[in-house]
């Protein structure tokens, strides 16, 4: 077997990417909290893309129910820790690559440790997640790390940037001291005012915010990996435009199509205001 070689490793990039940014991103720093339906792709296709260091946590292990979509799931995987089966992946990719894992999660009391020298956060929470998020993202927005989500709906990847200066997520999203079901009415609304994929949903009654369920495919979070790592390469190169809160951008591979949407003020705009209210009267709130 030979000997790995990052530059080797890597030399495919070369084209698309400089040498120079290449080895830019090899030095790079990515935290990404969560290794499920998205933050495991996210993981694997950062360090494919070259990026040398990250920090990642989950508190879950793997069972039946990820096999649908979740990069490491598998029966070889079943109750083992996700964080560290990924871990072990991206480093089969990258040998060199500095992997600091947070097998509890990230939480308040860890937030100082997990963002330790990181230059860039990648959203891979759980849909559901919001005390952890909100408290993830303030502390991005606080530090001045640029914060990318890209949120899997349907067959489609709703992105949002929140970047140092620009418009925070708490002020896009309007969650705080909301109650729970509120909250996951807003978040939905807010990464996709577009609303792409309403239209091909095949039985309605596996929606269930109440009580925290919907239904999920590899097609999304993977289609959700790879528009991560373009914004990531743009903003951790300083290449390209890279649009900002209140600017989304919703790409749905079923319908072939791409929204690109403006909402000023969030979900105060009156457009979501709107969408807001219909969602909370179609669930009798």
């Amino acid at each position: 077997m030979p000997p790995f070689d990052y530059t080797t490793a890597f030399s495919r990039n070369i084209g698309w990417t400089t040498e120079s940014e290449q080895q830019s991103l090899r030095g790079k720093c990515v935290a990404i909290a969560g290794m499920g339906g998205v933050g495991g792709f996210h993981l694997l296709t950062l360090a494919r893309l070259g990026v040398g260091r990250f920090c990642i946590a989950d508190l879950d292990d793997f069972e039946l129910a990820n096999f649908n979509r979740q990069a490491g799931a598998g029966m070889s995987t079943l109750d083992r820790s996700k964080v560290e089966v990924l871990a072990g992946m991206a480093r089969d990719i990258n040998p060199e690559a500095d992997i600091r894992v947070f097998p509890q999660g990230v939480h308040a009391q860890n937030l100082a440790e997990f963002f330790r020298d990181v230059d860039l956060y990648v959203d891979g929470l759980d849909f559901f997640a919001f005390e952890v998020r909100e408290q993830v993202f303030a502390y991005c927005a606080e530090h001045r790390i640029p914060a990318v989500t890209v949120a899997p709906l349907g067959m489609s990847a709703a992105l949002l940037n929140f970047l140092p200066g620009g418009m925070r997520f708490e002020d896009y999203f309007q969650l705080r001291d909301r109650p729970e079901l509120d909250k996951a009415i807003r978040f939905l609304v807010g990464l996709a005012p577009g609303l792409l994929h309403r239209h091909y949903l095949a039985d309605r009654t596996r929606v269930d915010l109440r009580a925290r369920k919907g239904p999920s495919t590899v097609i999304a979070c993977q289609l959700c990996a790879g528009v991560a790592a373009a914004e990531t390469l743009k903003i951790l190169l300083g290449r390209g435009k890279a649009w900002a809160a209140p600017h989304g951008i919703q790409y749905d591979a079923y319908r072939n199509r791409r929204a690109h949407t403006w909402r000023p003020g969030g979900n105060r705009n009156p457009a979501n205001r709107l969408a807001i209210a219909i969602a909370r009267r179609q669930l009798g709130l």
